[in-house]
């Protein structure tokens, strides 16, 4: 994707999350000087296998196993910070960064216990699907004015103050949502305390540091979490996440201006897949939901839970194409359809005997809209071993020009297992 005159790009999951944006990241980041976490939390697992080592990032930036990357954690972020000293210090004891090569942008906000404690509680009422580990009511906190940022830890007496006013409303929501649990102001403070320090090693303007790569003509690789179709805006709602996920979050949460970017590289599986409630309308039936889930390893790297899984849906990834402005595509996990004899793809819906024009905004409509289908020929035949496309059997071939008639969009990576190694460059 890098070229002389795209040099700042966008990776970006084009359905509902959990699509191998990691793994993307972590190939593109060889040629990268600087990856970007732009939005999202620790709700978000990127998992990369690098021989025989698997590593699950939830905070830091999958380019961090590359030396050459300076890795950033935006201002569009919301930081668990304890989290993020996890994995720090689990990449280190396995020999697998290299000090000062981690940016957290001052302007980030923190996510607390007491998020984590309102999640969980507001999860009993709603039944959403969130991980709980505090994303949304962080969100909320910065969209109502009243959050901790990474900033706010210079000055630990101010920090004290803004979190006995916050303690102290959390207390009050958990009692309205008839939750026993409270909120400790004294841990709270504590905890701030103890993570000052070491946070504030890291932290610093990272916008400006990100600007002035651009300007520059450095490599600049930009990576989201979660996938289009959970974009507050843009995605099912209300079964989304509580930020924009699309490309046009990239340089809110980044620190820069649109112009910045010069190609948006969408990631999407062969299949579809999504984790918790909402529509999915090209849901497989049992049986084969079963059998792409088990050949896939469809279980969260956050929360461990099953994915529900379908067939390729080319009114989503149509609808991705559109909201973020798509230059290319990366299809993954083509390897998990081996052993179909058929393969199933989703071409639009119908409604009330209505041919659907794009997506439906009304979460109850998109539950009621039948798929059409075309159905593929399968190839019988293993995929893992190809390193070009002319070592994919014909039928996988057709299926991919299949996909990239439907969406629009030219592939330019097609993924045919775990490793680094198994990515085709088209």
């Amino acid at each position: 994707m890098f070229d002389a005159g795209t040099r700042c790009v966008v990776v970006v999951g084009a359905q509902w999350g959990d699509e191998g944006k990691g793994k993307l990241v972590d190939v593109l980041a060889e040629r990268a000087d600087f990856v970007v976490r732009y939005q999202g939390g620790a709700n978000a697992g990127h998992t990369v296998v690098i021989g025989s080592d698997l590593y699950v990032l939830h905070q830091i930036p999958s380019g961090i196993l590359h030396s050459r990357a300076t890795c950033i954690i935006g201002n569009g972020v919301v930081l668990d910070a304890e989290q993020l000293f996890v994995e720090l210090d689990d990449l280190t004891r396995r020999s697998a960064i290299a000090s000062g090569r981690l940016l957290v942008s001052d302007r980030a906000h923190l996510v607390l216990p007491l998020h984590k404690q309102l999640d969980v509680a507001s999860e009993r009422k709603q039944n959403i699907g969130t991980t709980g580990r505090g994303i949304g009511p962080c969100y909320e906190d910065k969209v109502g004015r009243r959050g901790l940022r990474v900033g706010n830890l210079r000055n630990l007496e101010t920090t004290a103050e803004l979190l006995a006013a916050r303690v102290d409303r959390a207390n009050h929501q958990l009692h309205e949502m008839g939750c026993s649990e409270r909120a400790s102001l004294d841990e709270h403070v504590t905890l701030m305390e103890r993570l000052a320090p070491r946070l504030l090693s890291h932290a610093t303007d990272t916008g400006l540091i990100v600007h002035r790569a651009v300007r520059e003509g450095r490599s600049v690789l930009l990576e989201g979490a979660q996938g289009a179709l959970l974009d507050v805006d843009h995605g099912t709602y209300p079964f989304v996440t509580s930020s924009n996920t699309t490309a046009g979050g990239a340089a809110v949460g980044a620190g820069v201006g649109p112009t910045a970017i010069h190609g948006v590289l969408g990631v999407v599986k062969a299949y579809t897949t999504r984790v918790g409630n909402g529509p999915l309308p090209t849901e497989a039936e049992p049986a084969a939901a079963e059998q792409l889930r088990m050949l896939g390893g469809e279980f969260g790297a956050t929360t461990g839970r099953p994915r529900r899984c379908g067939w390729f849906d080319a009114s989503v990834v149509q609808y991705s194409a559109r909201v973020n402005g798509l230059t290319g595509l990366a299809i993954t996990k083509l390897d998990v359809l081996d052993t179909f004899d058929e393969v199933p793809v989703g071409t639009g819906y119908n409604l009330a005997g209505e041919t659907c024009d794009g997506m439906p905004a009304d979460v109850e409509a998109l539950e009621r809209v039948q798929p059409v289908y075309e159905r593929l020929p399968g190839w019988k035949r293993s995929t893992g071993g190809a390193r070009k496309l002319a070592d994919l059997p014909s039928a996988a071939r057709a299926y991919l020009d299949r996909i990239e008639a439907l969406s629009g969009v030219p592939i330019r990576y097609v993924s045919v297992g775990t490793r680094r190694d198994q990515i085709i460059e088209v």
